[in-house]
């Protein structure tokens, strides 16, 4: 995301004569409007309410762009412990199993993983170079080594991979570091599934977005298996700067629910993600039989402007800069993700609810 740049004005005022100071002291007190004085020009007060307001838009990205690197930097703190636990389990089961067997831990890894990597073939390496030949950038013939290496070096972690899960079965393997939590509001958002279900599903979206509308559809499913366990709030996160369309059909599904078709109005949306100028909009209601004078009104009010840009905000707060974006149980998932790993986090707060 291309951060904002910030220039900042620093003005100094001297003083035009002696016989102003008395003056430029009282007024730097209070105005009468009891606003503190923070400059004068030519004797007339600059109050810091008109400083705040007129710095409130920087002030606002200023301090957005503190959230970001606030929760940047847990969700960076969080990754570093999940991997030195994992990297300690690992230790751990391999000195177990190579124990077990009388073994060094390296002659462990011999027989288990190294022997049974597969090494990449000709097509592997063609069909790798084809795939990213436009972000390699170089001939296939200077790089085919390197493409080599780099094949091998994942067959060789995803074999171990598979021997340490083989080993965390084996040796009942456990893990109960808590996972890191962001609060985010969903007072007064749509939402979907019962009130009390142990899981929570907080979901940015932005109804032009194509993996918004994956995501979507994974979503239908893991409602449909965990039906009376999970519960979906949707809050807007319109990127307007790629999705020039996508702020007027976040309105539009907030002038829907008005009349109780918030959701059927969300599905079709993403439905007919290539129709959503003001007259699909007004289609759509049709389609679902609104009234059409109140939610054509509601539309050209904008009455919904301010509730989605604060969803866009307090999106931000959590760290949001990108669309989808999840959080289950305060838990942040980036990007449609597939529905195995949505249902495992899932999964392990169930399982962490009745430990």
């Amino acid at each position: 995301m291309r951060q904002p740049v910030f220039k900042w004005l620093l003005v100094v005022v001297a003083p035009a004569a002696c016989a102003l100071l008395p003056a430029i002291a009282a007024a730097q007190e209070k105005t009468q409007s009891g606003s503190k004085v923070v400059a004068t020009v030519q004797g007339a007060p600059i109050t810091e309410g008109e400083l705040q307001k007129a710095a409130a838009a920087d002030l606002e990205k200023l301090e957005l762009q503190k959230l970001q690197f606030e929760a940047r930097y847990e969700r960076g703190k969080q990754q570093v412990l999940e991997q030195s636990l994992d990297r300690l389990i690992e230790d751990r089961l391999l000195q177990l199993e190579a124990a077990k067997r009388g073994i060094k831990v390296q002659e462990l890894l011999v027989a288990e993983v190294s022997i049974k990597v597969k090494e990449p073939t000709a097509a592997d390496v063609d069909a790798y170079y084809e795939a990213y030949k436009q972000n390699i950038g170089a001939p296939k013939e200077q790089v085919a080594d390197q493409i080599r290496q780099f094949l091998r070096q994942q067959n060789q972690n995803k074999a171990r991979a598979a021997f340490v899960q083989q080993l965390k079965r084996m040796y009942s393997t456990e893990s109960w570091l808590e996972p890191l939590r962001i609060p985010v509001e969903t007072a007064g958002r749509p939402v979907r599934g019962p009130a009390d279900a142990p899981v929570s599903l907080v979901e940015f979206s932005d109804f032009q977005c194509s993996f918004c509308k994956a995501l979507t559809a994974t979503l239908v499913r893991v409602q449909k298996d965990f039906a009376s366990q999970v519960r979906l709030t949707f809050r807007q996160f319109p990127i307007a700067n790629i999705h020039p369309e996508a702020q007027k059909a976040a309105e539009a599904s907030l002038c829907a629910g008005e009349q109780g078709r918030f959701w059927e109005m969300h599905d079709l949306l993403f439905q007919q993600q290539d129709r959503l100028k003001a007259e699909d909009l007004k289609a759509k209601a049709a389609e679902l039989k609104l009234d059409a004078d109140a939610f054509g009104a509601c539309l050209a009010s904008g009455k919904y402007a301010e509730q989605i840009r604060q969803d866009t905000l307090d999106g931000t707060r959590a760290g949001v800069t990108g669309t989808p974006a999840l959080f289950i149980n305060g838990r942040p998932i980036t990007g449609a993700q597939p529905y195995e790993e949505i249902a495992r986090i899932i999964q392990d707060e169930l399982k962490r609810k009745v430990k």
